[in-house]
């Protein structure tokens, strides 16, 4: 046997984890191939949950893809998770919102929380048995996060919950919240009164409504009721209020990066389609590829996908490094998602009026792409965070 067959066979033991990483893309990509890109328009148009593809993520381990081996989970970096991310988006977005928010749970978890929260809560969700959602913003706090009422009580060895929470993806399908509440409402300032529970799902929880979107479709977004909802005080994360903005910060990191590696995987589709189109269609007996205006959109489409994913990426890697990167992961947000909002609509005018019909994605791209502009922050927001923080970066 040759001495370069042995080492295809040492890595096939012992894979190493550009080749983890590549396994990993190739299995979503296979499975969006397969699965989701035949459905993906017709469930979204009937907004319907898709369970059989949700199924088919559990069995590939996807609900534990960045949840360590020692709970179950399959250990994936930060940045083989936004590559699968943005794989899986090119099938169909929605599919990402059901993983972003069930991981942010599980990172904080594993970061902050007891020995007792992981062992209890970790290996339920690396299977997908356990599904969190993130119950944070309120109706009238968005993103001014310490603005939240929603208030905690200490009761003997429980915590009492009072108030409502909007915007929560998974909150019927899901079990297990990351709710942030105020355990000292007179705090000051506000944030140091803040704490996050992990509250199982259970009586004095009420998902009262869901609401109605443009876009993301297929998962549900709604808005939940918390009636003297008794959550254990051993749920407290890491057993201390006050740190709750903390918690919700760096899991928000992560979320991201995810929102990033979205839009990137919603601009490629969009490009893709666009650019495949572009060579079949003929106007004034030439493929409109070969129109210079069509060109100069092309050119500028696939530039900016490419920078966007390097911004992605960037900040997955600081992450994987422990580095702190809320200055890099929002540059990623905010430049993928405006660049995944231009290349949507610029793919939609490439197809003219096919574009503007139901019988071709572009138009589904198109009004998925303004979610990743505000989701996990809106824009603006995050042009204010970048500059505070080169500001610190930067001193006079």
């Amino acid at each position: 046997m040759s001495v370069a067959t042995d080492g295809d066979d040492d890595r096939k033991i012992h894979p190493t984890p550009e080749d983890l990483r590549r396994e990993m893309v190739a299995t979503v990509k296979r499975f969006v191939e397969r699965d989701v890109e035949p459905v993906a328009s017709e469930l979204e148009h009937r907004d319907e949950y898709p369970h059989q593809l949700v199924a088919t993520m559990k069995e590939l381990g996807l609900f534990g893809a960045t949840i360590p081996t020692h709970w179950g989970g399959l250990g994936l970096d930060t940045l083989t998770y936004a590559m699968m991310v943005e794989e899986l988006c090119v099938g169909w977005m929605s599919l990402s919102g059901i993983l972003n928010t069930h991981l942010m749970l599980a990172y904080v978890i594993r970061t902050f929380g007891s020995d007792r929260q992981r062992d209890e809560f970790l290996p339920g969700m690396a299977r997908g048995d356990l599904r969190g959602a993130l119950c944070l913003s309120e109706a009238h706090a968005g993103s001014d996060v310490q603005a939240i009422r929603t208030v905690g009580r200490r009761d003997g060895d429980d915590y009492v919950i009072n108030g409502a929470k909007m915007w929560v993806t998974n909150a019927r399908q899901g079990n297990l919240y990351a709710l942030v509440v105020k355990t000292d409402p007179q705090a000051d300032p506000p944030h140091k009164g803040m704490s996050l529970f992990i509250a199982p799902k259970g009586p004095g929880i009420t998902v009262s409504r869901d609401i109605g979107k443009l876009g993301y479709k297929g998962v549900e977004t709604c808005e939940v009721a918390f009636e003297d909802y008794r959550v254990p005080s051993a749920n407290l994360l890491a057993g201390v209020e006050g740190h709750g903005m903390q918690h919700v910060l760096t899991g928000l990191e992560v979320g991201r990066i995810n929102i990033a590696a979205r839009a990137v995987g919603v601009a490629r589709a969009a490009f893709e389609r666009a650019i495949q189109y572009s060579q079949q269609r003929t106007t004034f007996g030439k493929p409109i590829c070969e129109h210079q205006a069509v060109q100069l959109k092309l050119a500028d489409m696939a530039t900016k996908i490419d920078a966007a994913r390097l911004l992605t990426h960037r900040a997955a890697e600081l992450k994987d490094r422990g580095q702190r990167c809320d200055l890099e992961a929002g540059m990623a947000k905010l430049f993928a998602s405006e660049t995944c909002a231009e290349v949507a609509l610029e793919a939609m005018r490439i197809h003219g009026g096919y574009g503007f019909s139901k019988e071709f994605p572009v138009e589904r791209y198109y009004r998925d792409a303004p979610l990743m502009i505000i989701g996990e922050g809106t824009n603006e927001i995050q042009r204010t965070i970048i500059a505070r923080q080169l500001v610190k970066k930067y001193p006079a």
